[in-house]
């Protein structure tokens, strides 16, 4: 039976020049059969808790704990899966000739996707537009995936537009947060203690490869 997947990919303090240790890639991933289910009960959390606007890591406070704890524990309970490749800025060289920065974001890219995709099933693949040069981007990405012929659909949409992509956003600035060692907000230490206690690695770790549920691939150039 050839099943269908749903991959929404974001990144977080990816940039070279921002100040910021780590770059994170992401994606969540759903069945494509579970797509409805899992839309109506994030939007049924929503108004649970009479929250507006999306999910993110940035508007976790202890106001608004009680939600996102909930977002975690129906993203453990559920088919849903999250996989990450992090990678410590300082240690990428691109001062070799022909290398780039964008050149190793790109590879990221293609350890985060290319390595979990089973050839037996299709893949749409969607991504967060950011800026201007998002659609150059998206060129990049589908020709260095090209060969695999079960990744159906590469397109671009607005985080606002999907709550799995918010929730991938959220659980990966909970994994950045405790790599960069901050731990000033409470909810947020919550958060992130929650998420733990569902896993059997710390989130500062890299997980076996076959672990399916939440996924991290911490990268060392040394």
């Amino acid at each position: 039976m050839n099943k269908t997947f749903n991959f929404y990919c974001d990144e977080s303090t990816h940039l070279q020049n921002d100040g910021m240790p780590y770059m994170m890639i992401a994606y969540i991933s759903s069945a494509y059969s579970q797509l409805k289910q899992h839309k109506e009960h994030l939007k049924l959390l929503k108004a649970k808790h009479k929250v507006r606007g999306e999910i993110k890591w940035s508007n976790v406070s202890g106001g608004q704990y009680p939600y996102y704890a909930d977002l975690i524990d129906y993203f453990f309970a559920t088919d849903l899966a999250f996989r990450s490749v992090i990678v410590k800025k300082s240690q990428i060289d691109d001062t070799r000739e022909g290398f780039t920065y964008n050149d190793f974001y790109f590879k990221m890219y293609y350890q985060l996707l290319h390595h979990k995709i089973n050839l037996e099933y299709t893949y749409n693949i969607y991504f967060d537009i950011k800026d201007t040069i998002s659609h150059k981007k998206l060129a990049t990405l589908k020709d260095i995936l090209k060969h695999n012929s079960s990744i159906r659909n590469f397109q671009f949409i607005h985080s606002h537009e999907s709550s799995l992509m918010q929730l991938t956003d959220l659980i990966m600035g909970a994994i950045n947060y405790k790599l960069r060692g901050e731990n000033k907000v409470i909810a947020k230490n919550k958060l992130i203690e929650k998420i733990e206690s569902h896993c059997k690695t710390p989130i500062t770790q890299s997980t076996p490869k076959n672990e399916n549920k939440l996924n991290l691939f911490h990268i060392d150039l040394k």
